[in-house]
């Protein structure tokens, strides 16, 4: 165990160079600001951004905790899943604020995460994002969780929901709200981390106003001024 942890926080500090000064985040989610955001990694050695273009137009800022946490989750995931690989997609403008076409993300609090897959041959492997299917976005699984030849891997996500809600509370903040596609819900509540994700997580309850079916959206719970401060 103590090797896993110090294996941890060297992958921690090499994704995450250099010191990261604490962000201020202002208002809420859907009415917000930040000041002092962080760009997360446009890759490490089991994830990478949805989109290299995304991340260089300034589409992958958020508030130095929540950078913190992802990081940090991922290091655990690549010493405890070496096989399987994530793909995030959009959080935020560095500064925040209105981020079309999302009715949230504005504060760096929010980001999405695109479902991990496997192929037909059963390895995992990025979900598949291009300009045509809007860099992931318009991606859309059937009520077996398919898509051509990509199935959905649930215990991958439920691991990795997992991990983010430790990484969550080692920095001492919460997860607000997870979405994923509640028809998706039993099969993730059906892996071994299920219960523990029934028992501690917020999930959505009801319908959100798009499908959550190729990327699960979360929002971290950080204490934040008012919008005018």
């Amino acid at each position: 165990m103590h090797r896993l942890f110090l294996a941890v926080a060297v992958l921690f500090f090499i994704q995450l160079p250099e010191a990261i000064a604490e962000s201020q985040c202002y208002g809420t989610i859907g009415n917000g600001r930040i000041e002092g955001s962080v760009k997360l990694p446009v890759s490490g050695r089991n994830f990478s951004a949805y989109s290299v273009l995304g991340a260089t137009a300034g589409r992958t800022h958020v508030h130095s905790r929540v950078a913190e946490i992802i990081v940090s989750a991922y290091s655990v995931l690549e010493v405890a899943s070496p096989s399987t690989v994530f793909v995030y997609g959009e959080t935020g403008w560095p500064s925040g604020g209105r981020f079309r076409p999302h009715r949230t993300h504005q504060n760096g609090l929010s980001i999405d995460f695109f479902v991990p897959v496997r192929n037909a041959e059963g390895k995992s492997v990025p979900l598949p994002a291009s300009i045509t299917n809007r860099l992931g976005y318009d991606i859309e699984f059937n009520a077996n969780a398919k898509y051509e030849g990509y199935s959905i891997d649930f215990p991958a996500i439920a691991e990795h929901m997992y991990q983010l809600h430790i990484a969550a509370k080692a920095n001492g903040v919460g997860i607000a709200l997870v979405i994923f596609d509640t028809r998706f819900l039993p099969k993730l509540f059906a892996t071994p981390r299920g219960k523990y994700l029934q028992a501690n997580l917020p999930f959505m309850k009801g319908r959100p106003w798009v499908r959550h079916d190729e990327h699960y959206h979360i929002d971290f719970a950080v204490p934040c001024k008012p919008i005018g401060a």
